[in-house]
């Protein structure tokens, strides 16, 4: 008979492993791969549509007839930067979902919180497909469901953290690595569906002037939201009736409705602290790095005074991580890896799209007529790094050491950066840019598979470095504060081509990649470090 909650389960025990563990954590994986590649893909679907709202002309009511070519020009541009926003608003409330994410395992149980996140899915992309129905629609609403999408952001740390508690630390590299990697095939899935499934003109829609579109490109756009919903349906109720929750990952074993309780008040937690965020971020224009600790530190006290006494005690235990300075460590390193593959797969289409589509500062609305049709490729990138992600894991556990294995991926980041913003700088100033689009396009893809090789030698290293306890919540911390990538790098990427210097932003993220080479070598590799390449 099928056994939702499992009291009895030591995977250490070879034995027991062989006999049942392993039957049961096979099967409570391949349903959370899945689960996990539909949250990547509603997380990060803005990455395409943004580039979609311009090409069909969505400028929210912010265009008026009577203004001068000059005030349109100027107000194109705002508009332009008001389309990276949408995934900034994604990463920023996906980010930000996760740190309740990060200790609901333990509140919740796994099969619960798996089953509830999938299901709350299902709000954005229905938004999404009624949104994209009018052209006239405002950028308020966009704004509310790319918050709401958040949820797929979110489902990472609970997904993360209940994985591992179902395999021996000896698998912990390659299964992490699997439930990660193959997830995050999510974001490329939905960069090469949503263009394909807009060609099926299955709705009517309302264009700019009012009128009814049928059977024309703006009509499919729609399927955008609405390809999710049936996937999304099945993959919720193979959780709620195939996954389980297990007694080393929450120790008090709650009902079905008990679980599902919890999930959804922590859930409402982490979308308050997101509506702060987007609110001073896109209503009061406050500064981005401003906006993100106090969403941050907002979010992690609401955890800690706005819960239940169960929950609160429950928390105040897992929140002894905060103190374990190697935490911090792994978090800045972390953030790295897959807070980088994360900002770029959300940058990535609208920065082709503005570097080798709309070429002409001084002209938003002219068009490259040679410009290569990057939406064919720009896929490749987040499938190739969630692909070698796996590998980051497993070569990790081959050499028994996660450290030596993301220092070298770190290096060959930073050159691979540089590179990108060379070619960057050459596009820009050629008056023929799109011959620069497949040298960019390859150091892109050489970034995108280092990040995942890197990703997955993180996820070796965290097991070894922390305790069975600490080491759930920890995964799932340092995948909340390093998803805020998909807000940072959107929201500098759009700054800076407002400015016209989009390589600026590539210089500081290799500075950046440049101390966290230190970091690892000082804390994990040099000698007489604390610990040795974990």
């Amino acid at each position: 008979m099928f056994k939702v909650n499992l009291s009895n389960w030591d995977v250490e025990d070879d034995s027991f492993w062989k006999s049942t563990g392993r039957r049961i954590a096979t099967r409570n994986l391949w349903i959370s791969i899945p689960a996990l590649l539909l949250a990547f893909a509603v997380w990060i679907m803005w990455s395409i549509i943004a580039t979609k709202l311009k090409e069909f002309g969505f400028n929210f009511g912010m265009i008026d007839p009577d203004m001068t070519p000059g005030e349109i020009t100027q107000k194109l541009k705002e508009i332009n930067n008001l389309y990276y926003t949408l995934p900034a608003i994604a990463g920023l409330a996906g980010a930000t979902l996760r740190i309740p994410n990060s200790f609901l395992i333990s509140l919740g149980g796994g099969r619960n919180v798996i089953f509830v996140n999938t299901l709350l899915l299902l709000i954005p992309v229905i938004g999404v497909g009624l949104a994209l129905k009018d052209v006239n629609t405002p950028y308020f609403t966009f704004a509310v469901y790319a918050a709401l999408s958040g949820f797929g952001g979110g489902n990472f740390s609970s997904s993360m953290s209940n994985i591992s508690f179902f395999f021996p630390k000896r698998m912990q590299g390659t299964s992490l690595g699997l439930n990660a990697g193959i997830g995050n095939l999510g974001v490329g899935v939905m960069q090469k569906t949503i263009p394909w499934v807009i060609g099926f003109f299955l709705f009517g829609a309302v264009a700019a002037d009012g009128s009814n579109v049928y059977g024309e490109a703006l009509s499919g756009l729609q399927n955008a939201g609405w390809v999710w919903v049936p996937l999304l349906s099945l993959a919720s109720i193979a959780a709620f009736f195939g996954m389980n929750n297990v007694i080393t990952g929450t120790p008090n074993l709650p009902s079905t409705l008990q679980g599902v309780g919890k999930t959804l008040y922590m859930a409402v937690l982490g979308l308050i602290g997101s509506g702060v965020g987007a609110y001073l971020l896109v209503i009061l224009k406050v500064n981005m790095w401003i906006v993100l600790p106090v969403v941050i530190i907002l979010t992690v006290l609401l955890m800690k005074y706005a819960t239940p006494g169960e929950i609160k005690t429950n928390l105040n235990r897992q929140f002894a991580i905060f103190k374990n300075k190697h935490n911090w460590i792994m978090t800045f390193i972390y953030t790295m890896t897959f807070g980088s593959f994360i900002g770029f797969s959300a940058a990535f289409p609208k920065l082709s799209q503005d570097i080798f589509v709309y070429t002409d500062a001084g002209d938003p609305g002219f068009i490259n007529p040679n410009a290569p049709n990057f939406l064919m490729w720009v896929f490749l990138g987040p499938v190739l790094g969630a692909l070698v992600r796996p590998i980051g894991g497993w070569f990790s556990d081959r050499i028994n050491s996660g450290a030596r294995v993301t220092a070298v991926s770190t290096i060959a980041q930073i050159l691979a950066t540089l590179a990108v913003a060379h070619f960057v700088i050459q596009a820009r100033e050629s008056a023929t840019p799109e011959q620069y689009w497949w040298p960019f396009f390859a150091c892109f893809m050489v970034l995108f598979i280092t990040t995942g090789i890197g990703n997955g030698s993180t996820f070796r290293s965290i097991p070894y470095i922390f305790s069975k306890e600490q080491a759930g919540p920890v995964l799932g911390w340092t995948a909340a504060i390093a998803a805020y990538g998909a807000f940072i790098i959107p929201k500098v990427f759009g700054q800076q081509i407002a400015n016209g210097t989009p390589e600026y932003a590539l210089y500081g993220f290799a500075f950046y990649y440049l101390i966290c080479l230190g970091l690892n070598w000082w804390f994990y590799q040099r000698h007489g470090a604390e610990i040795k390449n974990p």
